[in-house]
């Protein structure tokens, strides 16, 4: 029995779950470079990003596939696009951290799996399980609930959501791996971080190399910080359906969460408890019907292939063949 399917997709759970947990303690590290303006650490994370990601380009000797990504204008175009939807998540991201709106940011990744739900359904016709509706429905429930309750209308948080739920489907998309992808991502936003760092120098308002030399270095740091999540999440969502990178998900803004409410001292009101409460609850009955669901096909397609077994004949092979096909699917859902 072939193994493949599965062990592809535990690797794809343990890249989701790097990815997805350094993101969820990423905060700490904007905070910490926060005397910089979020244009300046955004333009920082590109630059930087494309000297890590050029070592590494570098020494796996992937020059020729990198040129190759280029030169073609179908995977070019779309990288293009990702580039700037990440661009995009990447600003609104460092600006609600930088303006101690960390609730905003967590509620905004909570929000994402909804429409990579979504997405998934209507780009790949992913079905859900009534359980996996009824999540759907309370998730949704409590992020309406927390837009109509609060003072301020959430943009934070819906833009965060949605662009990076696009960025996920054209990264899930485009046939490219997520080193390479990421390379040509931040290869096509260097030419205006650059021009903006040169523009910023000459106005004398450039935060590297005017404030502090540990400043500098974690600006110079943003790079490794920008780079190798994000190349855990590429390398996730090509071995990962969408609802299940989706829900997986929830463990980043989970951690952004406890960090706003005990690091940053972010007020947490009953409005926003109601809410957070729908979405938690949400999660808990989504993964409790995935894994039951996941267990009765595993053991319906094992019984199946059990009984194909048998003398050798041309009639069996056939059968065999269709029931060993029917338990690979099974894992790899």
């Amino acid at each position: 029995m072939d193994d493949q399917p599965n062990s592809s997709l535990r690797k794809g759970l343990l890249y989701g779950v790097a990815a997805y947990g350094l993101w969820g303690l990423v905060p700490l590290y904007f905070h910490a470079v926060g005397a910089a303006p979020p244009e300046q650490i955004l333009a920082h994370r590109v630059v930087w990003s494309v000297v890590f990601l050029a070592s590494l380009i570098l020494f796996k000797h992937r020059w020729r596939d990198l040129g190759r990504c280029i030169a073609s204008p179908q995977t070019a175009w779309a990288l293009l696009v990702s580039s700037v939807l990440v661009a995009g998540n990447w600003f609104i991201y460092i600006y609600g951290i930088s303006t101690h709106q960390v609730l905003q940011t967590s509620l905004g990744y909570f929000i994402n799996p909804l429409v990579n739900v979504l997405l998934g359904l209507i780009f790949f016709r992913e079905r859900l399980r009534l359980g996996q509706w009824i999540a759907v429905a309370l998730a949704t429930a409590g992020v309406i609930h927390l837009a109509l309750a609060s003072d301020q209308f959430p943009w934070i948080a819906l833009a965060l959501g949605f662009t990076f739920a696009f960025y996920g489907l054209v990264r899930k998309i485009v046939r490219v791996d997520s080193l390479l992808g990421l390379s040509v991502e931040t290869l096509f936003l260097l030419p205006l971080a650059l021009a903006f760092q040169v523009y910023w120098t000459i106005q004398g308002r450039a935060a590297f190399g005017s404030i502090s030399w540990k400043l500098d270095v974690l600006l110079i740091l943003s790079g490794i910080v920008t780079a190798v999540p994000l190349l855990f999440f590429g390398a996730a969502a090509r071995r990962l359906p969408m609802s299940t990178l989706g829900f997986l998900q929830y463990l980043a803004p989970t951690l952004q969460f406890g960090l706003a409410i005990t690091f940053f001292g972010e007020p947490f009101e009953s409005t926003k408890v109601i809410s957070f409460l729908c979405i938690w609850i949400a999660l808990v009955i989504y993964s409790v019907d995935s894994g039951l669901a996941f267990r009765a096909r595993r053991k319906d397609a094992a019984i199946s292939y059990a009984r194909a077994k048998g003398p050798a004949g041309e009639q069996n092979y056939f059968l065999k063949i269709s029931a060993k096909k029917s338990f690979i699917a099974c894992q790899d859902r």
